[in-house]
């Protein structure tokens, strides 16, 4: 089923998975998204790793998925640093393994890619991969949306229209990157909204699991750490169980308002961890999503 359809008839949980670095971490994370099916997601999605190194395994544990259980499943693509032949093949298996659901991503350059390669780059933009998944194939499609802007924007403004243009391409919904003050999303719906954008915007939520890993994340896509909460994680840097409880604590409270806002849904992003994101759905009482 085509994620648009889930969006029109209900509020939606997601979950995140990354692919392994080897192939002998596949039936690891093939059983945390199975642990996780106890919490009724909605539909769950399975990254591309960093620079689409980690694509084959991407495609494997997607269709494993799509197999061996009843989750409905959203590829990610990105396009940088591939040729129109390897994305369009890409597509073609998806399809062919009854795949019905991508979110179109530019993606990050694997640090030891050829530039000058021939056919490297033929989709410079997010944009352009969603014009050629209209163009050639029926899925349904989601955009990735950044509520503090991206980090290669020039403004807010020129930022919310790329959002506008993936949307006007083809997309049905968009997923915002990260963030921990729940006022930067809030303030990229009303920026979305005056810009035209329609479609469902679901936030993306990542519960902290150790101070120096969210410190890099943030530092990479530009996310801010509200100033509490940083005192707190710099507090019980030398404890991760103390900071993955401060991540569920702080997750828990961000969900709870942007649920109590009419968010069209929460896209958790799990990091192939069980712990947080059960007791966060737990302590949430989401009716249909508590495991219970």
């Amino acid at each position: 089923m085509k994620i648009k359809k889930i969006l029109n008839e209900r509020r939606t949980i997601s979950f995140e998975f990354f692919p392994p670095r080897e192939a002998d971490g596949v039936p690891a994370v093939i059983d945390v998204i199975k642990g996780l099916q106890q919490f009724s997601p909605d539909f769950v999605s399975v990254t591309y790793g960093a620079g689409g190194g980690t694509r084959a395994f991407t495609e494997e544990i997607t269709m494993r998925i799509r197999a061996e259980t009843d989750l409905e499943v959203m590829a990610h693509l990105t396009c940088v640093a591939q040729t129109r032949g390897e994305v369009h093949g890409v597509l073609e298996r998806l399809q062919g393994a009854g795949i019905e659901n991508v979110i179109a991503l530019r993606g990050d350059r694997p640090a030891d890619s050829n530039e000058t390669a021939p056919g490297v780059d033929e989709f410079p933009h997010a944009t352009d991969l969603i014009t050629h998944i209209t163009d050639n194939f029926d899925f349904g499609i989601a955009g990735a949306c950044y509520p503090e802007g991206h980090t290669e924007s020039a403004d807010l403004d020129t930022d919310i229209e790329y959002s506008r243009m993936k949307q006007d391409l083809g997309a049905d919904f968009l997923i915002t990157q990260l963030f921990y003050d729940n006022d930067y999303f809030y303030r990229f719906q009303e920026r979305a909204a005056a810009a035209g954008i329609t479609v469902p915007v679901i936030p993306g939520v990542l519960p902290i699991l150790s101070t120096p890993q969210i410190r890099r994340f943030t530092s990479l896509c530009g996310a801010t750490i509200p100033a509490e909460l940083d005192e707190r994680l710099e507090r019980f840097s030398d404890d991760n169980r103390a900071v993955r409880e401060i991540g569920v604590e702080h997750a828990t409270r961000q969900a709870e308002d942007l649920w109590a806002n009419g968010v069209p849904g929460i896209h958790f992003y799990v990091l192939n961890r069980r712990y947080s994101v059960s007791h966060i759905l737990r302590d949430l009482n989401i009716a249909g999503h508590t495991g219970e």
